[in-house]
């Protein structure tokens, strides 16, 4: 990339769901491309930004909750950053849930120092009456800390500003180690070169007899536990807000009661999905169907065959409106279900639940997810009056 503009590079970087989107869209406008990772699946996203009258290339990685890989998204972003294509970076974190995101915040350091924490939703945070020290984060983290509020423009040009300094500048000093187990230090000091390099070396061949489950383990551990220490001295939640979340926890996520409840909330939000959407789908299907025979006739009109009008119309059209009438509103009513259960936090808790069941099969929890919209769709539905059937 740094190959085809010339123009520095900046990775954007976080978690999923922390608003990296809407600080990608603000910084860079309508100068945004879209494509694939080579050789992925994974979309990728990048467009200018402007830093005074020079122009930086920013890339939007994939949202990701650790530089462990597991899924692909988290081997895109892994790779990219430490692949040193990229100049500095901005790490989007949720000022709402600040001690989760700090644990790619740390890991991202040890990989690339050049970065700037963009704390997004501040708004969110004072609703809820989260108090967060930036500056004290700043001397925690080693790096700039811009509160931001994206959705409404907020901190954008303090941000833009901050990465400037960082291009600038580059690392002004050390930023925030975490503290790993004596076996893993050990064998950092012994390999040498930058820890995140070390790291990735050690990922292959783990030290002291360890598996690569168990170093994973680990070091994911090292890194929960030095962004728990962070957050207890930079941020202040309501202790009534944290017992609620606690009480919610003990419920949604007991052995006893968690499964149950995640299946019984997913039967009703297919429920009301299939059922609501009977009434706009009849609705649809009536009045677009209904349209074949003035389409047809129109055609006719301006002399076309009456096999070309017969295509067009009992064909084409008949395909078209079948199918918004079939899955358009199953979908209205599906997905922002979904997004509701997600914003309330409720779909990662389900993520985790099941993810010690989905390793079984090489797989992670967030997949459980994606089934969910697999078996939305294999439900077999008349699609017209010919009494066709087709599987979404």
């Amino acid at each position: 990339m740094r190959q085809r503009t010339g123009a520095p590079v900046v990775a954007l970087a976080g978690n999923p769901n922390v608003g990296k989107s809407t600080v990608f869209n603000a910084l860079t406008g309508s100068r945004q491309h879209t494509g694939n990772w080579s050789g992925k699946t994974v979309a990728n996203a990048y467009g200018v930004m402007r830093c005074g009258d020079t122009g930086l290339t920013l890339v939007d990685l994939p949202g990701t909750y650790s530089l462990r890989a597991r899924s692909s998204e988290e081997r895109v972003a892994r790779d990219f950053l430490a692949s040193g294509d990229a100049d500095a970076a901005i790490l989007v974190a949720d000022a709402t849930c600040l001690e989760r995101n700090l644990i790619l915040v740390l890991q991202v350091l040890e990989v690339m120092p050049n970065a700037v924490l963009c704390l997004n939703l501040m708004d969110e945070a004072r609703k809820k009456r989260i108090r967060i020290n930036t500056e004290a984060l700043q001397r925690e983290l080693g790096i700039p800390v811009v509160p931001c509020a994206a959705r409404r423009g907020r901190g954008l040009p303090q941000l833009t500003q901050a990465v400037c300094c960082v291009l600038e500048n580059d690392a002004s000093g050390p930023v925030a180690a975490i503290r790993y187990p004596d076996v893993i230090e050990n064998a950092l000091q012994r390999v040498g070169g930058t820890r995140g390099e070390a790291l990735a070396t050690l990922a292959l061949h783990p030290p002291g007899g360890l598996t690569g489950q168990q170093f994973d383990d680990m070091v994911t551990a090292a890194a929960a536990l030095r962004a728990e220490e962070i957050a207890l001295t930079c941020v202040q939640v309501p202790e009534a807000a944290c017992a609620r979340d606690r009480q919610l926890d003990r419920i949604l996520m007991s052995r006893r009661l968690g499964i149950p409840l995640m299946l019984l909330l997913l039967a009703l939000v297919f429920y009301i999905t299939l059922f609501g959407a009977n009434v706009p789908s009849e609705w649809l299907g009536t009045h677009l169907l209904g349209l074949t025979a003035p389409i047809a006739a129109g055609l006719s009109a301006l002399g076309l065959p009456p096999f070309v009008v017969s295509m067009l119309a009992d064909g084409v059209w008949r395909v078209l409106a079948t199918v918004v009438s079939v899955m358009l509103p199953p979908m209205a009513i599906f997905f922002p279900l979904f997004t509701l259960l997600e914003d309330a936090g409720y779909l990662p808790r389900v993520a985790f639940q099941l993810d010690h069941a989905f390793q079984r099969a090489h797989a992670c929890g967030k997949q459980s997810l994606s089934m969910c919209l697999w078996k939305k769709c294999m439900r077999p539905q008349p699609l017209d009056r010919r009494g066709a059937i087709a599987y979404i």
